[in-house]
């Protein structure tokens, strides 16, 4: 019986993907490096800011230290925080507000597990903060997905067991983790068909709607 649903950030409940992409292509062409194309954001969708910056650097005939790689990575970061200034309640995707209250009605508690450290913000941004029961995200861990640590702090947090949480994810690296960790793993958006999944929606919208149309 599911208890909690644990959802992802970006790409579930919130739309920042371009707010993303902008800031690293904007890091990349800074250091010279052309080419760096949608295709390569999407392998960026669901890990950590350093794997990202893999997927950048990947592209340089430079060799950079661990010590340029963290600095490079907090450019980035920077130049996406300012990026969330414009963040507001009209960049939560379709549905989201409703599916939550839905669940909550029914006596099950919600969570964010997410890869990024800008959590918090995102949340307070766009009015969703005080609809969750714990957030686990980047500040938390130390590893990323596709490994299931992100989620079962969440369940933690929750007090819940991972067996009585489902995963709302919109990246492989997310199913995959949701499914390492015991849970039970719904594939929305870009992971839509994932066959890792237990189940795909094509958004949490006609999820509501069809729950709501049997309730």
């Amino acid at each position: 019986m599911i208890k909690a649903v644990i959802f992802d950030l970006d790409g579930v409940l919130v739309t920042t993907d371009e707010l993303h992409f902008a800031a690293w292509k904007a890091l990349a062409e800074r250091l010279g490096i052309s080419g760096f194309t949608r295709a390569d954001n999407a392998r960026q969708r669901g890990v950590s800011r350093m794997a990202s910056l893999e997927v950048v650097l990947e592209k340089s005939d430079r060799e950079f230290s661990d010590k340029e790689k963290s600095a490079l990575a907090e450019e980035k970061n920077d130049i996406y925080v300012k990026s969330l200034s414009a963040l507001s309640r009209a960049d939560v995707l379709p549905g989201v507000f409703e599916f939550i209250d839905y669940i909550k009605s029914k006596g099950i508690k919600a969570a964010v597990g997410s890869a990024s450290k800008n959590t918090p913000l995102i949340l307070e941004k766009t009015g969703l903060a005080d609809k969750f029961d714990a957030v686990s995200c980047g500040l938390d861990t130390t590893r990323s997905k596709p490994d299931p640590e992100v989620f079962l702090i969440a369940a933690q947090k929750l007090g819940i067991d991972p067996c009585g949480c489902a995963v709302i994810e919109d990246s492989a690296a997310g199913i995959e983790a949701a499914k390492t960790g015991g849970m039970y793993a719904v594939a929305v958006g870009a992971a839509e068909h994932d066959p890792k999944a237990d189940i795909s929606i094509g958004s949490l919208e006609s999820l509501y709607k069809a729950l709501k149309i049997f309730a």
